[in-house]
C-alpha cells in the first residue's frame, strides 16, 4: 500500500549527440481508453461480527487504561501541589512568629 508506483521505463531510442533534421509536426494520436485496474493479490480484511466486537472491546479497554493513567498522574500532581502549599504556609507562619517574638 505504501510502496511507490513507478511508471514503465521509456521505450524511446536514446537521443544521439548529432543534429537531426526535425520532421514536420504530426498531429497528436488520440488518447487510449482507460484500462480497468488489475485485481490485487493482497488479501482483503473481512470483519466478522465477533472480530468487530473484539476490536471495539479492545479499543474501549485501551481508552479506559489511558484515561486511568492520565487521571492518576493529574491526581499525583494535585496532591504534590497541595503538600507544597501546606509546607509554604507552615514555613511562613513559623518565620512570622519568630520575627514577632523579637
Amino acid at each position: 500500500m505504501f510502496t511507490p508506483k513507478y511508471p514503465p521505463q521509456d521505450t524511446a531510442p536514446p537521443v544521439s549527440a548529432t543534429a537531426q533534421p526535425t520532421p514536420a509536426p504530426v498531429p497528436p494520436a488520440p488518447t487510449p481508453a482507460p484500462v480497468a485496474p488489475i485485481a490485487s493479490n493482497r488479501p482483503t480484511v473481512q470483519l466478522t461480527p465477533g472480530s468487530a466486537l473484539a476490536l471495539a472491546a479492545g479499543g474501549g479497554a485501551v481508552v479506559l487504561v489511558v484515561g486511568a493513567v492520565l487521571v492518576s498522574m493529574l491526581l499525583a500532581v494535585a496532591i504534590t501541589a497541595t503538600s507544597v502549599a501546606v509546607c509554604a504556609v507552615v514555613l511562613r507562619s513559623l518565620l512570622n512568629s519568630e520575627n514577632k517574638g523579637r
